[in-house]
């Protein structure tokens, strides 16, 4: 299959360079850095083994890109509303469109535009981050769950076994369990990082902080059940925790959209799953008042 990478930054970049190196033909769309990795390529620094891409298939504007069997949309959520004109160019009637993006209910939404279309979500568990033009520093971690949410079987089968391929850790998982359980670490450490101003090594190293952390991970898990995900326990909890323990100190996405004044995530990271869980009568009171620093936080200078 051949692929097309709508927004080559830290996970884009680093997925989408694994397919590529490991032979598929991959188109990637740029913004900032374009002329620098048309010129220059791409280079990825990996703690699984770093490697170079030359003559990158680069492009601007999807307009100009071929059709694909595969999108991966790696976008902040905040830009989805650019799907509408950026993906109809490169869509073929069976092109499978992978949402590698944070939060809960991109997916409903995507198909509300795009009623026919094949989506998978895409649940990355990595550390990494665009560190200048043309450049993707990845950490830890790198293995990704990939979730069947409209897709024929045979081609979700066949975009797993690509990933697979590459060297990349995929799993199959199902929908609405990997998207809570991403959750499950995203919610808590992406808002209290920018509400603190710290890393997540510094929150886990805190007593309080790390009671507070593991009390909003709770409160994850206690919507999921409530919106009938039995599969997710306080165990996997614990396993957050600990996996975070192991971590190298890191600062996730929503605190560098912070530190760079950009617009944060927090309709998808946090307005939905809390609406959601709210509608069959859950609540998240700990996390809503984190969505409610945020939006004030944000407010601050946009």
């Amino acid at each position: 299959m051949e692929y097309a990478v709508i927004g080559t930054g830290a996970i884009g970049g680093y997925y989408g360079g694994r397919l590529m190196k490991a032979g598929r033909k991959v188109s990637f769309l740029l913004r900032s850095d374009y002329e620098y990795v048309k010129q220059h390529g791409l280079q990825i620094d990996s703690c699984d083994g770093s490697f170079h891409l030359d003559e990158v298939d680069a492009y601007n504007d999807t307009r100009q890109m071929s059709k694909a069997d595969v999108v991966l949309v790696c976008l902040k959520t905040i830009n989805n509303y650019m799907l509408q004109e950026m993906l109809p160019p490169i869509l073929k009637p069976d092109t499978v469109v992978l949402l590698i993006q944070n939060g809960i209910g991109v997916e409903d939404d995507l198909r509300a535009v795009f009623p026919s279309l094949q989506i998978v979500a895409g649940l990355a568990f990595i550390c990494s981050g665009k560190v200048s033009p043309g450049r993707v520093s990845h950490q830890f971690f790198g293995s990704v769950n990939l979730a069947n949410y409209s897709c024929d079987e045979a081609r979700y089968h066949e975009l797993l076994a690509d990933f697979q391929e590459a060297g990349i850790q995929a799993f199959e998982v199902p929908y609405l369990e990997a998207r809570w359980k991403k959750a499950v670490w995203n919610m808590p450490f992406n808002g209290m990082t920018v509400a603190l101003n710290t890393s997540t090594d510094q929150l886990m190293k805190n007593p309080a902080t790390r009671q507070l952390i593991y009390e909003q991970m709770m409160e994850v898990v206690g919507a999921a059940n409530a919106l009938g995900i039995r599969e997710l326990t306080s165990e996997f909890a614990d396993q957050m925790m600990a996996m975070t323990d192991a971590m190298v100190p890191y600062s996730p996405s929503m605190k560098l959209d912070f530190d760079f004044h950009r617009r944060m995530e927090i309709p998808y990271l946090y307005t939905r799953p809390i609406a959601e869980a709210k509608k069959v009568g859950f609540e998240m009171p700990k996390l809503a008042m984190l969505e409610a620093e945020l939006k004030f936080l944000e407010s601050q200078y946009i």
